[in-house]
């Protein structure tokens, strides 16, 4: 049992009928809550809320002040909310009026704070420098993937270290006679191998090799949608040049991809080289073709060197995925107030996964810098949700399984928690997939709710660095901009090492507060943008690549 100083249910906000648990309650568990003393009725799992009063079927359910839910029955005083007895709901939103004025945090640890990296022609400045091998279309991944056999290795890109040294032991049990029983309780721990990586090209800190299963046989707006995508990777500051291979039938033209790039960068002048394998003939024509242009690239992005930036030149994606009921609570509202540093410093964020923003539509709206930008908001949320309704589905069917075992057992209940990611600044711009961020301040960009999905395309419209929140725990990364890991509880921080690169589980056990999260959290991207600390995603090698396809995704 926790000791009586420590506080284990919370109201999130004054408007709140609900309450969140911070740890497991008991049946019979006494409630103090504003002058009204009850007694839990039902056992409350970690995460999940309980009812401060008795609720008929049809009552709001409030929480972070605005309705995520209806009572589908009657609920007792003191009762668990559950996908049985409450059903989602979300507030209806309109034009509203302007308000843009906010409380700016104090930033005075941070000004003239620079990072080292790498600075563009554009002059937007990387936080890594990456050469890309990238296909228009799928038809061409297997010549990708030849291409990063015969380079990775002998450049001295090396990848992380595999399982083969497991798989010989394993080898060598059974060649040696010993039982199945023997062979799984065998311990495959082994000396990590030491590979010291010698880099022909110290200033590059990788070649990525992309694979995707579009650019043909879908819909043009698809395949348009996806040479721009790649025209915001091709363009993007973490980027210094890119080899394409095109087969040359496709829909997604390499004219279609250079008129992108040229949106993004009028003055584009990064090494780009496009390979067209129906023009130039035989594999193993196409394929010298990249081996000696990609080369020559090198050379010439090996020169880029990292130099002082100011802060705002980053531009920070706000994600989360695997979210929890302690999401909402700890990590997204420390991003909220790094974004809000961040802003107020002259950078720029990114909220995006518009499934996750349902039901904090008004707030968001209405925080817009002017009507045209909040009118654009209020239409892609509308049209998206629509689409999802026409095939069946739904902004409500968002919450996966693990958000909605750990607490999260609405889509605005999620929603509500992963707004605050955004904090609490004025919407300077709002952006449909895939454009490009052009203002600082904080910017809302269309995508799923999906990880991956979302994280794509934050980075193909600007990001440098990527915060993700997780509470149930997730090795999303990306290939050419960092993603730093955020948990949301002690417990996971310590179970997933591998994977987490920051504890915000210190904000619900009390030991730091949001604002001081947020100044730690701030130091450590510094320290990440300017290439010191290597994120555990980019360790692990986890290049996570997939772009949306216009369907329904949440």
């Amino acid at each position: 049992m926790p000791d009586s100083n420590y506080i284990t249910y919370i109201q999130i906000h004054p408007a709140d009928n609900v309450l969140v648990a911070l740890t497991n309650l008991a049946v019979g568990t006494p409630v103090q809550f504003n002058g009204n003393n009850f007694s839990l009725v039902t056992n409350v799992a970690a995460k999940h809320k309980f009812t401060i009063s008795n609720l008929n079927a049809g009552d709001e359910i409030f929480m972070y002040g605005v309705l995520v839910g209806k009572a589908n029955q009657p609920i007792p005083q003191g009762s668990a909310i559950t996908v049985d007895n409450v059903i989602h709901a979300a507030g209806e939103y309109h034009l509203g009026d302007r308000k843009t004025e906010w409380h700016k945090p104090d930033v005075s640890a941070f000004e003239g704070r620079t990072f080292m990296g790498y600075h563009r022609a554009d002059g937007s400045v990387g936080t890594g420098n990456y050469w890309l091998v990238i296909p228009l279309v799928f038809c061409e991944n297997r010549n990708i993937n030849v291409l990063k056999e015969a380079l990775t290795e002998k450049l001295g890109f090396t990848r992380p270290r595999g399982y083969t040294s497991e798989v010989d032991k394993l080898v060598d049990m059974y060649r040696t006679g010993q039982s199945v029983k023997e062979i799984l309780q065998a311990d495959l721990e082994l000396t990590p191998e030491n590979k010291s990586a010698n880099k022909l090209f110290p200033n590059i800190d990788g070649i990525k090799f992309i694979n995707h299963d579009m650019g043909c046989g879908g819909t043009r707006i698809d395949s348009d949608a996806l040479c721009g995508l790649l025209a915001g990777y091709i363009t993007h500051p973490n980027v210094a040049g890119a080899t394409v291979l095109s087969l040359g039938c496709q829909h997604a033209q390499a004219s279609i991809l250079c008129n992108e790039i040229a949106k993004r960068d009028a003055d584009f002048s990064k090494p780009l080289y496009i390979l067209e394998q129906q023009q130039l003939g035989t594999e193993s024509t196409l394929l010298q073709q990249a081996l000696k242009q990609t080369f020559a690239g090198l050379i010439e992005a090996n020169k880029a060197e990292r130099q002082p930036a100011p802060l705002s030149k980053l531009c920070v994606g706000l994600e989360c995925g695997g979210s929890d009921g302690f999401s909402g609570i700890s990590a997204n509202p420390t991003l909220g107030y790094l974004s809000d540093i961040l802003v107020s410093l002259g950078g720029s964020v990114i909220l995006a996964e518009f499934p996750e923003l349902c039901g904090v539509e008004q707030e968001l709206s209405d925080r817009c810098v002017d009507i045209p930008t909040a009118e654009k908001f209020m239409h892609l949320m509308r049209t998206y949700n629509a689409r999802a309704e026409a095939d069946g589905s739904g902004f409500y069917a968002n919450p996966s399984p693990g958000n909605i075992k750990d607490g999260l057992i609405t889509d605005a209940i999620k929603s509500a928690g992963a707004a605050k990611k955004g904090g609490t600044s004025p919407v300077a711009a709002v952006l449909d997939y895939p454009e490009k961020v052009t203002k600082p301040g904080l910017n809302l960009l269309c995508t799923p709710g999906s990880d991956v999905e979302s994280t794509t395309a934050e980075v193909a419209s600007g990001a440098n660095i990527v915060l993700f929140t997780t509470g149930l725990g997730t090795p999303t990364g990306n290939p050419v901009t960092p993603v730093i890991k955020v948990a949301t509880n002690t417990a996971l921080y310590k179970r997933m090492p591998d994977i987490i690169d920051i504890n915000c589980g210190t904000i619900i056990e009390g030991e730091e507060t949001i604002a001081q999260a947020a100044e730690r959290m701030l130091n450590y991207v510094i320290d990440v943008a300017s290439g010191n600390i290597t994120p555990k995603a980019v360790k692990l090698g986890q290049d996570d690549f997939i772009p949306w396809k216009r369907g329904v995704s949440l």
